[in-house]
């Protein structure tokens, strides 16, 4: 019976990997469908439109490539950097004493584990910018590349925690735990860096802007690499994964033979 059931877990985790593996093609799919244009090609199609059939009605799937430029960024609150877009975690991480029973004795050990202590993203409208002039982006449902900043574990054990502008009250660990410290990590979209957009440009009547496609099944990808690097990464995890996915459902069919066999 356990050979069933680990088959099965293993087939599980193949089904996991298949629809990782469509996610990867769709992005790839997505990058190569886009338009590529520049901020003026899209300024200029825009006033076209406009005067044939009136501003506020252009929607467009492009690909724009630009720096990125706030006049309000946000700053990250661990590394303190200027940026658009942070995600940052704080986990405390513990040890505690356990009581298990092996062969019917009572055996007592050590085992580390952590805790999500404070989890936050936060995104603030931007412009993107490129040599022909510059579009309003708004990241609401988009898929961010991120670069990480920090990624730092500090053997505190106070009740009270701080790390650059973030601080918090953390209270004592539950009975039995023994705080070793607290991890802090924290990835961000920086300021005035180039980014590649694939979204939809759509006419807002008195602005252009990068927004979320409204059909589903088009992404809309916010990465720190060219377009060409973005389709060719996606297209290199969809083969591994496809080829992980194959070696999962026939293991996973493998272990439910052998179990089939053993109850026969």
């Amino acid at each position: 019976m356990g050979f069933i059931i680990l088959g099965v877990v293993v087939l599980l985790i193949g089904v996991g990997l298949f629809f990782a593996q469509r996610n990867q093609n769709q992005r790839a799919y997505c990058v190569r469908i886009a338009r590529a244009a520049t901020v003026a090609d899209l300024l200029r199609m825009a006033k076209e439109i406009a005067q044939e059939i009136g501003g506020g009605s252009w929607r467009e799937y492009v690909k724009v490539s630009g720096e990125v430029v706030c006049d309000r960024p946000l700053t990250a609150p661990l590394s303190q950097q200027p940026c658009v877009h942070y995600k940052m975690q704080v986990e405390r991480e513990y040890e505690e004493t356990v009581t298990k029973k092996e062969d019917g004795k009572t055996v007592r050990e050590t085992q580390k584990g952590s805790e999500t202590m404070s989890n936050n993203t936060q995104s603030t409208p931007f412009r993107l910018k490129d040599e022909t002039g510059e579009l309003d982006v708004d990241l609401h449902g988009a898929e961010i590349e991120t670069e990480k900043v920090l990624d730092e574990f500090r053997p505190e054990q106070g009740g009270q925690i701080s790390f650059g502008g973030f601080s918090m009250s953390v209270g004592r660990p539950k009975s039995g735990r023994q705080t070793l410290g607290y991890h802090y990590r924290e990835s961000i979209l920086p300021l005035h860096r180039r980014a590649t957009i694939v979204a939809t440009v759509a006419d807002r009547g008195d602005r252009l802007c990068l927004q979320k496609p409204a059909d589903g099944d088009k992404k809309f990808l916010v990465a720190m690499r060219t377009a060409e690097e973005v389709t060719r990464k996606a297209q290199q995890q969809a083969k591994t994964l496809r080829y992980v996915f194959i070696g999962c459902l026939v293991l996973g069919g493998i272990l439910i033979l052998i179990g089939l066999f053993n109850l026969g």
